[in-house]
């Protein structure tokens, strides 16, 4: 039997274009208000529904530790009190070091509570850094109060690093070298305080809420200010779209970091502001992993489901010989989301014709826009396409700008749910924003249909990242990166395009190292498998594929060179979400830029 198809928004558009070509697009209808603060959301839905249940995560035995809205609401509440304690406040912050947790979330939940700015930065910086130099620049901006660590043993090193005299610790498991830090079971077993009420009560929309830190791609990480008014009005824009969530309360399975927007603002919010559940996934889409997640997913029906299209991609494979995964999958399924990267067409295919055996119904698999300075969403898609790229249409509040930039249309930002600006940072906080007080997305836009921008947009390319070739012939680099990587047919991970100034492209390539091994079936050091003529033949054959199909100077990749090195975290090539710095790279390794135009050594041409 068919499930009933949820119910999506109806947005009607303002749209205004001026004489040198600038669009500005809004929806008609104003946003409406959604409240004071997050942390009321739970005092409402511990009263409104103090039994069900808001967290769940694995223990180590494997059976599910399952928080409900009353007792998380009492943990917060005590451990509030005891971060007001220790003199934590708006000038001395919580520093978090953690994977996704029960104790992230309710130490975050607590700060939050009583007006504690927190900061969760990305365990890349702790566990993967050799110099912690990221980490080291946060902790001297932010000059947190308390650094909290999930395992203290396992972060001991990078908060060695980091700790001033001042400078509290709390551990919950294996405190390992830190003996003497603070316990977190000590803070969350103690009573509550009438302080931690009064504070809670002294919230406003200007309160800082958290920290987030931008990934690095274009340069040190900038602490993106979150306010719990921007929160607050991009849950609403959320609901607005997303008109099921009032149907019944949503039921998540997210493995995506707290430290990106993505899961620590939309997803987590949306659990809180509907009264839903969120399972925390330890899974991920990677190799050993995975099969955490499908046997979470064999157990828990989602109603709503976030995946990048490589974790998309593992699940198909899994769900196409294991029926009893699809049935749980798409049981009471209202949406499937992708971000981060294209989706290949085969796994868009996949996804809808599953969701039609399973369901009844095509289940609405779409995208959107957004970023951290947004909280973070920004546009949304909610048309059924029949392939992937729509990002959708401008939610309700904001208002998105259109201005024409090298034959393109640069997007730009303005609406509540927009950040202030960067903390401790005025100088990029001002370049962030136009004359006009419009956050610089720094993405190209273009319309699905140029006669009806109702019908959405497509992504066009960051608008820094595009060059010109020596010819003066634009390239959009974004769209050609992808597209070379998917010709690769998965034997590269990512490639950096190169020929600015130059009179035809190159690209260095990051190889797959799991496929390339099996595909030279012989050596374990990278550099012997590149070298490999069977490697060699089969990057040679692609690229003479992807150019056949290429349609002039500016998409006809001519040179490649496989890179035996993957990206550095420390030099600043690759984000801790994985994205690839095209500049960092190209700075880092002058002489693989400079063998690709002198044809050196591992250099394949056309």
């Amino acid at each position: 039997m068919a499930q009933p198809a949820p119910r999506f928004w109806s947005p009607r558009f303002d749209i205004e274009t001026r004489a040198d070509g600038t669009i500005l697009m809004q929806q008609a209808e104003p946003l409406a208000e959604w409240g004071r603060c997050l942390p009321d959301r739970l005092v409402h839905w511990a009263w409104a529904r103090p039994d069900d249940i808001f967290l769940a995560r694995r223990d180590n035995g494997g059976a599910w530790r399952r928080l409900s809205f009353i007792s998380v609401l009492a943990s917060v509440r005590a451990l509030g009190s005891g971060l007001l304690d220790l003199g934590l406040g708006p000038e001395r912050p919580l520093l978090i070091l953690s994977e996704n947790s029960l104790e992230h979330a309710l130490i975050g939940l607590a700060a939050q509570y009583v007006g504690v700015p927190y900061a969760p930065v990305s365990p890349s910086y702790a566990l993967k850094s050799q110099d912690f130099g990221k980490l080291k620049g946060i902790a001297e901006l932010l000059k947190p109060g308390l650094i909290f660590a999930q395992d203290g043993a396992r972060y001991a090193a990078a908060i060695a690093a980091i700790r001033r005299a001042d400078t509290a610790v709390m551990v919950v498991d294996n405190p390992g070298p830190l003996q003497a830090a603070l316990r977190f079971g000590d803070l969350e077993g103690r009573d509550a305080s009438p302080a931690a009420d009064a504070a809670f009560e002294a919230i406003t929309g200007a309160t800082v809420a958290k920290y987030l830190f931008t990934s690095g791609s274009t340069g040190a990480p900038k602490a993106v200010i979150n306010t719990q008014s921007m929160l607050m009005s991009n849950m609403g824009m959320v609901a607005d779209c997303f008109r099921f969530l009032e149907d019944h309360p949503p039921v998540f399975v997210d493995w995506a970091p707290w430290n990106h927007t993505a899961s620590g603002n939309k997803v987590f919010n949306m659990a809180l502001m509907h009264g839903g559940t969120f399972h925390i996934d330890d899974g991920k889409p990677a190799p050993g992993l995975i099969d955490q997640t499908i046997r979470n997913l064999r157990e828990i029906s989602p109603t709503w489901y976030f995946n990048v299209p490589a974790g998309w991609d593992m699940l198909v494979r899994e769900m196409e010989r294991d029926a009893a995964l699809c049935q749980s999958f798409f049981a009471r399924l209202d949406m499937m989301m992708y971000a981060g990267a294209g989706m290949a067409q085969h796994t868009w295919d996949a996804l809808l014709r599953l969701s039609r055996r399973h369901a009844g119904r095509e289940v609405l698999l779409v995208s959107g826009l957004g970023a951290t300075e947004t909280a973070p969403a920004a546009l949304m898609c909610t048309e059924q396409w029949q392939s992937a790229g729509n990002i959708g249409v401008p939610e309700r509040g904001l208002v998105l700008k259109l201005v024409p930039n090298g034959g393109k249309l640069e997007a730009r930002l303005k609406g509540p749910s927009i950040t202030p600006g960067y903390f401790g940072d005025p100088e990029r906080t001002a370049q962030a924003f136009d004359e006009e007080g419009f956050y610089l997305l720094g993405d190209a836009l273009k319309p699905a249909d140029p006669d009806d921008l109702s019908r959405g947009f497509f992504f066009d390319g960051r608008v820094a990242e595009n060059f010109k070739l020596a010819t003066g012939t634009w390239v959009a680099v974004g769209a050609l990166r992808a597209a070379l990587v998917n010709a690769f047919g998965g034997l590269v991970s990512d490639a950096v395009i190169l020929g600015e100034n130059r009179d035809y492209l190159g690209a260095l390539l990051f190889p797959n190292a799991a496929a390339l091994r099996d595909l030279a079936d012989g050596p374990d050091d990278m550099a012997d498998v590149l070298a490999r003529p069977e490697v060699r033949a089969a990057i040679a054959e692609r690229l003479a594929a992807f150019a056949a199909g290429s349609t002039g100077s500016s998409t006809r990749v001519q040179r490649v060179l496989l890179l035996a090195e993957p990206p550095d975290l420390d030099r600043g090539e690759v984000t801790d979400k994985g994205s690839i710095n095209q500049r960092a790279v190209m700075a880092a390794r002058p002489e693989a830029v400079a063998a690709i135009y002198a044809g050196g050594d591992g250099v394949i041409s056309l």
